[in-house]
Parts: structure tokens; sequence; C-alpha cells
């Protein structure tokens, strides 16, 4: 069987990463990062739950549409500030946070009523009657649809493995750190809320409300010799907890704003660990007229193997092959005049709907070229899945494209900057393209400037690129956008 061409390989539903070049993988299981994503995790739940019929049990998997849940553990020492940043994080993420609390005080649960007596005598529950809690909870719809944060649990290595052994696997796990002299002095100046759940802090955190302030109440537990006492316990505990997460684990330092630290949580949760799953590459360069678009695609398809893609190319090609496309174009080529986008979109998309882009993936260039061509591709289903923008300078752009020269004899293209003919001979008889004429190259510019804005909204995850600047230097950014994990925008 012949191999396919070069795959690129892919992390996650943002993070990618190369497999060896000329790798082959069947192209049943080429996708979008996105199906990577879903892979990767049915294959997870069919290893935990190894389901006696596994078709019924992938179909409602699928069924559920909750890949991309919050599923996150935080841990810290008391007065680390965790449970402030797990309500932030579930407010921000739409999640649900799951607490010792929260979980024994449910009602209607005879399994909740026992922990809670127990909680009431000794202040601890059974690690084993925990577990079944947290498993119960995470059964039900809302935690299944949007998904979950356990804060402060596991709180030792043995609730860690039957955690595990229930098959309830966090995607990140964010461990809270400060030195025990700042937390003894932060817990002393804690207060909670009684009626919200919100905590407080005397020095902190006052909350400007005089109602708010009356009904704060002082927290047991918080003395100094007690804090000291469980921070002994909790560092006990966390190093036997930690390996357990290894491959999944963020420490963040708590000592510093608690809105750096939120955020700093808040980044990670929303990025996604590794997963060598591959994807089909489909790469759309967007930039005004003599941007690089052209070089930088050839450069892609040449080293990944992508279909070159030029829209404008495409054309000519429908009217030069007096296809059935090429008929409906000619005529616009014969007035000069554009091409009407119902008619592109159908080139387009018969072109990207072949074998070898559908294999090997493809590089598009030449459109969209505003808001309404990018959402008529996007219906089409020919949705790329890394897009950039190429910003180059007005100056520079007339530099370019101004200076370019063709010898009507030979063919040959010149620039008289960068590459000058080698003769005054060729000199004398080299011709301008009335398209490089300043005036249209200016009319263009400012044509795709108007709709670039609309284009850089759409394409939100799109990456911006210095395009004033050596092409393969240029090049090198565009690679490492698609080979390496992409920046997540945090709203």
């Amino acid at each position: 069987m012949e191999r396919s061409g070069p795959i690129i390989g892919i992390h996650s539903a943002q993070d990618a990463g190369p497999l060896e070049p000329g790798s082959w993988v069947p192209m049943q299981v080429l996708t979008t990062w996105t199906s990577a994503l879903c892979l990767q995790n049915m294959l997870e739940q069919l290893l935990i739950y190894q389901p006696k019929d596994p078709i019924p049990f992938m179909i409602n998997h699928l069924q559920l549409d909750n890949d991309n849940v919050p599923k996150i553990v935080i841990l810290g020492p008391p007065a680390s500030g965790k449970t402030t940043i797990a309500m932030w994080l579930c407010k921000h993420l739409n999640s649900n946070l799951l607490t010792m609390e929260n979980l024994i005080a449910k009602e209607f649960s005879s399994l909740a009523a026992e922990a809670r007596r127990h909680y009431q005598t000794v202040k601890t529950v059974p690690s084993m009657q925990l577990v079944r809690l947290i498993r119960d909870r995470l059964s039900e719809e809302d935690c299944i649809r949007r998904g979950w944060i356990l804060d402060g649990i596991p709180e030792s290595r043995e609730q860690a493995l039957m955690i595990q052994t229930l098959g309830i696997t966090p995607r990140h796990v964010i461990v809270l750190s400060a030195p025990d002299t700042v937390l003894i002095e932060r817990n002393l100046g804690k207060r909670v809320d009684p009626q919200t759940g919100e905590i407080y802090h005397t020095t902190f955190d006052w909350p400007p409300e005089p109602e708010i302030q009356n009904r704060l109440m002082v927290p047991g537990g918080i003395s100094e010799l007690e804090t000291a006492g469980k921070l002994l316990e909790y560092h006990r505990n966390i190093v036997r907890i930690l390996p357990s997460y290894s491959k999944i684990l963020k420490v963040i330092s708590a000592d510093q704003p608690c809105m750096d630290v939120f955020y700093q949580a808040l980044t990670y949760v929303q990025t996604n660990r590794r997963s060598n799953a591959p994807f089909t590459p489909r790469v759309l360069l967007c930039g005004p007229v003599g941007s690089g678009k052209s070089l930088q695609a050839a450069l892609l398809a040449q080293k990944y193997g992508l279909v070159n893609v030029c829209c404008g190319h495409l054309l000519k090609e429908a009217v030069a092959e007096k296809s059935k496309f090429g008929e409906m174009i000619q005529p616009f080529f014969e007035k000069d005049t554009a091409v009407p986008d119902s008619i592109v979109v159908k080139v387009l998309s018969q072109r990207l709907s072949q074998q070898d882009c559908l294999q090997k993936g493809w590089v598009l260039h030449g459109f969209p070229r505003d808001l309404d061509q990018a959402h008529l591709l996007h219906s089409l289903g020919c949705k790329p899945n890394r897009v950039f923008f190429l910003n180059v300078p007005f100056d520079s752009v007339i530099e370019r494209l101004t200076l370019r020269r063709t010898d009507p004899v030979t063919g040959e293209r010149y620039h008289l900057m960068y590459k000058p003919p080698p003769t005054m001979e060729i000199q004398a008889r080299l011709l301008q393209s009335p398209k490089d004429a300043e005036e249209h190259i200016k009319l263009k510019m400012d044509l795709f400037y108007r709709n670039s804005a609309e284009l850089e909204e759409f394409y939100w995850q799109a990456l911006t690129l210095n395009g004033d600047q050596d092409p393969h230097t240029v090049f090198e950014y565009i690679e490492s956008g698609i080979i390496n994990p992409l920046p997540r925008k945090v709203p």
C-alpha cells in the first residue's frame, strides 16, 4: 500500500506536535484536533470501564458530548486560598464545586447522612465513605454535563488510589504552595460569610459592605498552634499524593496576589495534555497582496507534503481545462471582473474534497478575503485548523511589488532591488505588469485591511505574524504555529 505522505501529529484540541516525517497511518484515523481529543478520551474510558459490549458504550460516550468539560483537582495547605480559587474557577468555567462540606450535606442520601454524623463527631469522614460520596456525585447529570472541581480532595494517598480505582480521572491537578509562616499569618485573619460561604481576610480581602462585615464569623481551628499541626499533616500527605498525578500536575505559588494565582490556574486548566493522535493539517494563509502568502504556501507544501491550493490559480486552471466551472468563469475573466463567491466556493470545495487534500492536508491562500467568504467556506465544511495572518507595512509591499519586472523574451521574473537583471540589454526590455502599479496595489491593500478586522475576529484562534522579514524566518514562525502548541486566549 502506498504511503500518503508526511503526517503532522497533534497533542490535543489546542496542542500540536510532529510525528516522524514520512510516517504513515490509515486514512480513517486522520482527524482534526477536536476529533483527536475525543478519540483519546473515548479510549481512556474504554480502558477504565472495559465494557463487554464496547459499541453501545462508545455511542453513549459520544452522546454525552462532554469530552471538554473541566475535571480538576485543587490541593493546597490551609490558608493557601484553594477554596477561593476553586470557587472562582467554577464561576468562570460554569462547573460544579465539590468540597467535603457540600458532599456530606447532600439531602436524601443515607450515605451522606452517615458521613455527616461521623464528621460532626471527629471532624473527618472515612476515606471509603468520602470516595463513595464523590462517585455518586460525579454520576449526576450536572457533573457529567458541566464537569467538576474537587477542592482539597484527595487528602491522602489512600484516597487518591481509591479515586483512581473507581476510574475518576482528573485532567488537571493544581497544587498551591507557600511558606508555612505566610500561611499561619494568613490563617489568623480568615473570616467566613455563613450565608454565602465566601472567605474573607481582615488584612487582604475585607468586604466594603457593612452588612457583610457584621455577619462574618471566625472559623474554628485557625489558631497558630492548630494551623501548624494541620500544616505538618498536610506536608506528610502531599508528598505521597503527588506521584499519582505527576503528568497532569502544576504547582502554583500562593504567596502572590489572589488574582494572579487565579489567572495562572485558569490558563493551565484551559490547556490539554499531550496525545500522539495524528491530524490532517488544513492551513489558511491570509494577508494583503505582496505579503508572501504564495511563497510560504510553497515552502509548507514542499516540506510537509501539503497540497498547495491557490484560489486564483484554481480559477485559471478551470478555464484552461474548459470544465463546467471554467465555462461559468470565462465570461468574468473576459470582462476582467470578480468571479462571484458562489462559483469560487464551489471550485474550492471540489478541490479540497479530492483524495490528496483529504489524505495529506492543504494550505489555502487567496480566499477568503472577507467575512462573507469565510462564512461560505465554513458552511461547506472546509474549515481550516491553522490560520495565519501575515502583516506587512504598505511601504514594504510597494517596494516588493512595484519593482517586479518580467523578461518578455525568456519569461524570467526579476526584481530591480532583490534580483536585478544580469545585463543592461535584459534590463532594457523588461516589462512591468499593470497589476504592479502603485495605484492598483494601494486599492487592493485598502480592500484587504478594510475586511481584515472582521476576518481576524471570525478566526479568533489565528496567529498574526510579522511578514516584513526574511521569508525563511517567517516560515519558521508559521511552522512553529503548526507543529507546536497553540497559545490559548484567556477571556
